[in-house]
């Protein structure tokens, strides 16, 4: 285990790193900023059957943590008072068909109704598949490339979830719809936005918007475990071409970025004080505002916080609603479609809400943080 620190040691924080490897994963690097200085640890393999670690502040693929970047980059067009959060979408997103009564802010906090593409659990444990994106099916079509009105058309030819407004459930098809939002607006590509507004701003050198299967290097290794006939294979899957979940889960970023994101995001540093608010108001159903999760913690606390996991990547990304403590992370594991390693998932973030947020004490969010673990 490779441990760097600019304050003293943190035993608490090794132990989680190497429990984190104990349970499942392949590799991790760990990243923690709090009133003791900076910490970061690694653990495990970068690469099956290799002997180093996961390479310090190498690049993931964040997965669903690209919500929380889309989302705060259609609220800065709001500041820029190119968009209005309480219009309808369809207003910008003309040919579609969607329904007149999803506003944008729907769309940004999961209540627009609207099928998810990658496939809908329902309260009964039935699925409706989607694209394909598990198993053989998915291995053998990775490196097909999907525009995001392909994705979009497939969701909205299903039915609706609920009437607009009047539940919640994560699609990732909502963040797709941003995304063609941005560019119907602003007549430039996301990855454009995304440059002009957040990552130059912020200098997040290290973060893309991806436009083929490459990751740059340094990087982990990613995996994916699917049944081939009588065989079970395992592969490795770090390139692939991500637009099959588009701007649902497509970014790619490191620990160290995240770090320099969420404490700028939610310390006010990039958005305006009335719309960093209304990012941070949850919706009562599973406190989502408008791309974060807000939790209170067992130990009194309230932390902002979105993680994602696509396809043996998985990124962690949580902070104190003051930007002062932060947690960022990097994962790389075998992925399968049976998502073996949810339990393991939701027990690391537990184990190091507990660490950093709560002192070691019983203080962690509610399981249900966010349905994109490692899976989509």
């Amino acid at each position: 285990m490779s441990v760097t620190h600019t304050s003293q040691d943190r035993p608490e924080l090794r132990k989680a790193v190497q429990e984190i490897v104990d349970s499942g994963f392949t590799g991790v690097h760990l990243r923690v900023h709090d009133d003791r200085g900076e910490w970061t640890g690694s653990a495990g393999v970068g690469e099956l059957g290799g002997p180093d670690e996961p390479p310090a502040n190498g690049h993931v693929r964040i997965g669903s943590n690209t919500k929380t970047f889309v989302a705060a980059l259609v609220l800065l067009l709001v500041a820029e008072g190119r968009i209005e959060l309480d219009t309808p979408a369809d207003d910008h997103l003309t040919g579609f068909g969607l329904d007149r009564r999803i506003t944008v802010r729907m769309l940004l906090q999961h209540t627009s109704g609207v099928f998810n593409f990658t496939g809908e659990y329902y309260d009964d444990a039935t699925f409706a598949p989607g694209i394909p994106c598990q198993g053989k099916e998915w291995v053998d079509d990775r490196f097909r490339t999907y525009r995001p009105e392909e994705l979009v058309r497939l969701a909205l030819s299903k039915p609706a979830r609920f009437e607009p407004g009047t539940d919640w459930s994560y699609s990732n098809t909502n963040y797709v719809l941003a995304r063609l939002l941005v560019e119907k607006v602003t007549g430039r590509s996301l990855a454009e936005e995304m440059r002009r507004l957040i990552l130059e701003p912020l200098g997040l050198s290290d973060t893309v918007v991806p436009d083929g299967p490459e990751i740059p290097g340094p990087h982990a290794h990613a995996y994916y475990r699917y049944q081939d006939g009588d065989l079970q294979r395992t592969i490795d899957v770090t390139r692939h071409d991500p637009s099959w979940i588009s701007s649902g889960g497509d970014m790619i970023s490191t620990a160290r970025d995240l770090h320099t994101f969420v404490s700028a995001l939610v310390g006010g540093r990039l958005l305006p004080a009335p719309l960093l608010a209304e990012m941070c108001t949850p919706h009562p159903k599973a406190g989502y505002g408008l791309g974060v999760f807000v939790q209170d913690t067992e130990c009194g606390g309230t932390v902002i916080t979105h993680n994602g996991g696509i396809t043996g990547h998985a990124a962690l990304m949580y902070s104190t609603p003051d930007g002062g403590t932060t947690l960022t992370a990097s994962l790389n594991y075998v992925d399968d479609s049976a998502m073996s390693l949810a339990g393991a998932f939701q027990k690391v973030i537990r184990m190091l809400v507990s660490e950093v947020f709560c002192g070691g004490r019983s203080g962690s969010p509610d399981e249900t943080a966010d349905p994109a673990q490692p899976a989509n």
